[in-house]
C-alpha cells in the first residue's frame, strides 16, 4: 500500500508539490506502474491536486480604499520621523499658496491697499499667520480691509431699500 513513489511521479507531471498531491483509491494506483499510467489516473480524476490556499485580498483591499480617502493617517500609524510623510517644504507651500492667492484676490479687488498687501506679503513669508481665517482675524483687527467695489454696491442697494420700506411704512401709516 506505499505509493510514494506515483505520488511523486503525478507530483512532477502536475508541477505541484508531493503534499498537494491525493489519491482516492490506493488499490488503482498501485497497479500503475508508468508515467503514462499516472496521467490516465490523473485524467480519470483518481489522482488529483489540492488547490492552493490564497490569500484574501477582501481585507487589503479594504485598506488601501481608506488610505486613498486620507484615513488611517493618525499619528499611531505613522513610522520614522515628522517629516517622512510629508517634507517640510510641501507643507511650507500648502500653507503659504492660499495666504498669497487670498492677498492677490484681496489687493486686486480694492479691499486692500498695495502698501498694505506689500507688508502682509511679508508676514506670510515670515510665517506669522496660521492660516486664511488668522490672516482675515488680523486683517480686520488692524483695520486694513477697505470695503471693495461690489461691498460698497451692495451696502448702497440695502440703503435704498430700507429707505423705501421706511417711506412706504410712514405712507401707510398717514
Amino acid at each position: 500500500m506505499n505509493v510514494k513513489s506515483h505520488k511523486q511521479m503525478a507530483a512532477r507531471i502536475m508541477k505541484v508539490g508531493v503534499s498537494r498531491v491525493r489519491v482516492i483509491s490506493d488499490k488503482d494506483v498501485e497497479d500503475a506502474i508508468t508515467r503514462n499510467d499516472v496521467k490516465t489516473l490523473i485524467c480519470r480524476g483518481m489522482i488529483y491536486k489540492v488547490q492552493r490556499k490564497g490569500v484574501a485580498k477582501a481585507d487589503a483591499n479594504f485598506t488601501r480604499k481608506q488610505k486613498k480617502k486620507g484615513r488611517r493617517s493618525g499619528p499611531g500609524s505613522r513610522k520614522g520621523k515628522l517629516y517622512a510623510k510629508k517634507s517640510s517644504k510641501s507643507v511650507w507651500m500648502d500653507k503659504v499658496r492660499p495666504l498669497r492667492r487670498m492677498l492677490r484676490e484681496l489687493r486686486d479687488g480694492g479691499e486692500l491697499e498695495k502698501r498694505d498687501y506689500r507688508k502682509m506679503y511679508l508676514m506670510v513669508k515670515g510665517g506669522a499667520f496660521r492660516n486664511k481665517k488668522h490672516l482675515m482675524y488680523y486683517l480686520k483687527d488692524k483695520e486694513l480691509l477697505k470695503l471693495s467695489v461690489k461691498a460698497e454696491s451692495r451696502a448702497a442697494s440695502a440703503e435704498k431699500r430700507s429707505a423705501v420700506r421706511k417711506s412706504k411704512k410712514s405712507g401707510e401709516s398717514q
